[in-house]
């Protein structure tokens, strides 16, 4: 027998004229937590589509447990014992737990589904990852956090009999508290003899979590090494060709005294007494943990959710803004947590995505003029460095980093001389955050006002020229650039008030 669970040996796919993969390597071994990492666009996702029969591959081998297989197409891929977890979980939200674990494998007794037999053998998997947390099996799952919603993914990958798991960005959405509960369950499918594919931009979690790591980078295989052999600027270095000396750029704090946004006593049912300036070409963080309020905040000012209280002044003037069509109008764009739900058309092209927004540039009567839509597009295309071919590109084919690019200049097309960004680098590798914090900078430095939120607290402190820091719909303290640190803000953020 192979000391390998899987081997994809010589894996290559074009799509078109575009070489996705070329020559790749992948072995891993039995039982092992196996990383596989690279920027977004690397072939991550390609690579794994073939492994779960999604894709057929042009040329290369795959074998499972030293055997060659064919995966031509998904069920063949769970027949030999391969799931795969996707970031956009594959779950029915009416159904509930027990019914999405069964789905596709029903148990039948002449004809009419069994459901004694369904709830013990589905209550198993269940139990396996629930690990006595408040999983109520029979609620529909729409109404359950992303990590409960997680663990039944998992279960009904196990119920397949699944011996490897490939999970792809499984702790995007997750508070720290359910990343540990999600740890605790792969590191007991691993001393279960099941071989775990685990995919993430995290590179603190590799560390944390994984045996050995592949690194692929520009569709091809760059190097594989055991976690205990490396540490994270060789990680870095690997992923992105070169080495990347600051992971966050560096640049002049001269925002001025110029306050461009004034927010008073700003009420609603999910915060309260919110009061803070936003100063002209500052970068002014918003931070806390998850369910303090930050995006309600934001959210509010733009006028996507209602106030209860309180005042706005924009550029010295109170105004009422009750509609986001109000905000973007007076200047303040507004990128979303959410780019794929809420921030694009993902089916449409990167030239409609950049316009849509900015339609009185473009459009006369309500009819749009082809050229300056093209101009337009075209100019913010080039700002934004975005990596496509050109801007007839569909948007759901782009790499994560190049989405938020795309999100960017949507907004810039308006003139925003205000920027909201909400978590801007979720789900995005570190060379692509890195262009990001770059743009961001450049921003500033041309003048827009921006307010980050962010959960990466070494992204808020390196990038935030002041950082609100918000417990349970409270602001519970400003820290300014020189004197943040972890420790304060964790403290803030837990409710605790500075001496």
């Amino acid at each position: 027998m192979s000391e390998y669970a899987l081997e994809m040996l010589g894996v290559s796919k074009s799509f078109s004229k575009v070489k996705a993969l070329n020559n790749v390597n992948l072995r891993v071994k039995k039982g092992e937590i196996h990383a596989l990492i690279g920027e977004n666009g690397a072939g991550k996702s390609t690579l794994m589509k073939i492994l779960s029969g999604v894709y057929k591959m042009d040329s290369g081998s795959i074998k499972v447990y030293g055997e060659n297989v064919e995966l031509r197409n998904p069920q063949e891929s769970i027949d030999k014992g391969i799931s795969i977890i996707y970031q956009e979980l594959s779950l029915v939200p009416d159904l509930n737990a027990i019914e999405n674990v069964m789905l596709g494998h029903e148990i039948h007794k002449c004809k009419i589904i069994n459901k004694k037999e369904e709830n013990k053998f589905a209550g198993k998997y269940l139990d396996y990852v629930s690990q006595g947390s408040l999983l109520d099996y029979h609620a529909p799952v729409r109404t359950m956090s992303v990590a409960y919603q997680q663990m039944i993914d998992i279960a009904k990958s196990l119920s397949y009999n699944s011996q490897i798991i490939i999970m792809d960005e499984p702790t995007d959405s997750l508070t720290r508290k359910e990343i540990d509960i999600l740890f605790q369950i792969v590191r007991k499918l691993k001393e279960d003899g099941i071989t775990v594919i685990y995919i993430s931009h995290r590179l603190e979690e590799l560390f944390e979590l994984c045996d050995r790591v592949t690194i692929l980078r520009d569709g091809e295989y760059i190097a594989d090494k055991d976690i205990s052999e490396i540490d994270k600027d060789w990680l870095i270095s690997n992923m992105i060709g070169r080495d990347l000396k600051d992971t966050f750029p560096k640049r002049d704090r001269a925002f001025t005294k110029e306050a461009v946004l004034e927010v008073e006593s700003l009420t609603t049912d999910r915060f309260k007494d919110v009061s803070f300036q936003l100063k002209k070409g500052e970068i002014l963080g918003l931070t806390g943990l998850v369910g303090a309020g930050r995006s309600e905040v934001l959210r509010a000012i733009f006028g996507a959710d209602k106030l209860e209280s309180g005042k706005i002044k924009l550029f010295g003037e109170e105004v009422e803004i009750n509609h986001p069509n109000k905000a973007v109008a007076r200047g303040i764009g507004f990128a979303l947590e959410d780019r794929k739900a809420q921030g694009l058309f993902l089916n449409q092209d990167i030239c409609r995505n950049i316009t849509i927004s900015a339609h009185k540039k473009v459009a006369k009567k309500g009819f749009i003029n082809a050229g300056k839509e093209k101009t337009l597009a075209q100019y913010y295309f080039n700002e934004m460095r975005i990596a496509s071919p050109d801007i007839y590109k569909i948007c759901k084919y782009l790499s994560g980093g190049n989405q938020q690019k795309v999100v960017l200049a949507k907004w810039l097309a308006t003139d925003c001389k205000i920027l909201f960004l909400d978590e801007p680098t979720r789900g995005i590798d570190v060379g692509a955050k890195y262009e990001i914090y770059v743009l961001m900078n450049k921003l500033v430095q041309s003048g827009v006002s921006i307010i980050m939120i962010s959960s990466e607290m070494p992204e808020a402190i390196a990038m935030a020229d002041r950082i609100l820091v918000m417990h349970e719909g409270r602001i519970t303290g400003e820290l300014s650039y020189d004197e943040v640190n972890e420790e304060k803000i964790m403290k803030l953020a837990s409710g605790e008030i500075l001496k």
